[in-house]
């Protein structure tokens, strides 16, 4: 493919919830887009849904894992020839507070949510600084509003953190960078305790806020989306 064929976006935990919306909004737009998941099977029924051809390829990896993270970023410059923005989406929650919950389940949520992203953009960046690019931390208005004893929320916390001093090392460099944090969405992030009762988002109009975002024109840069559902009060 040439380099006029369309931006280059990498998105992890692109298999399911708000990773796969916005996969298929950023193909409907001209993207050319990687999507990472831990599993190949939820991968392989996000490129049969797509029916891309090879402007998607997918890349079974952890988040979590360095090595995994620099492959994947390596596979997509080699399938694409470049790298134009990154999506550090993958994430979960778990339903307890640090006064009863699970301190493994902890482990995995900790790593996913806060290490996860750090390694994007560490493995990205010198791609990214070439092609003046962006990257998009999916946040939480839980990294907001505290939620009593939650360590989802101090995680999300810590990416909101992580995307303005992320901002201030690279802006110079003329990489942008977004935090897009979404209120209660309807994704199987929540996993067995689920979200509870209320309004919910559904993941495409969270894929749609990075679509726009990834839009804005060159030299400008959206720091902070937050979208909740109508209805939801915190």
């Amino acid at each position: 493919m040439g380099e006029d064929a369309g931006p280059v976006t990498l998105v992890t935990g692109g298999a399911s919830g708000i990773g796969a919306a916005t996969v298929a909004r950023l193909l409907e737009r001209g993207h050319r887009v990687a999507a990472t998941g831990r599993s190949a099977e939820r991968l392989s029924r996000l490129a049969r849904r797509a029916d891309a051809g090879d402007r998607l390829v997918t890349l079974p990896g952890d988040a979590t894992d360095h090595g995994a993270v620099v492959e994947a970023v390596k596979l997509t410059e080699h399938a694409f020839g470049r790298l134009d923005h990154v999506v550090a989406n993958a994430g979960f929650a778990t339903h307890d507070t640090v006064a009863d919950g699970d301190p493994e389940a902890w482990r995995g949520m900790v790593l996913t949510n806060v290490l996860g992203p750090a390694l994007l953009v560490n493995a990205a960046l010198p791609a990214l600084r070439r092609s003046r690019g962006r990257i998009v931390l999916v946040g939480s208005v839980a990294g907001f509003k505290n939620v009593a004893g939650s360590l989802y929320s101090a995680t999300k916390a810590a990416v909101a953190a992580l995307a303005e001093n992320t901002r201030m090392l690279v802006t110079r460099d003329g990489v942008g960078v977004t935090l897009v944090a979404p209120g209660r969405v309807d994704t199987p992030g929540w996993g067995n305790g689920g979200p509870g009762p209320g309004p919910l988002l559904a993941p495409e109009a969270v894929g749609e806020c990075v679509a726009w975002v990834l839009a804005q024109p060159a030299g400008t840069d959206v720091n902070e989306v937050v979208v909740r559902p109508v209805g939801q009060k915190v």
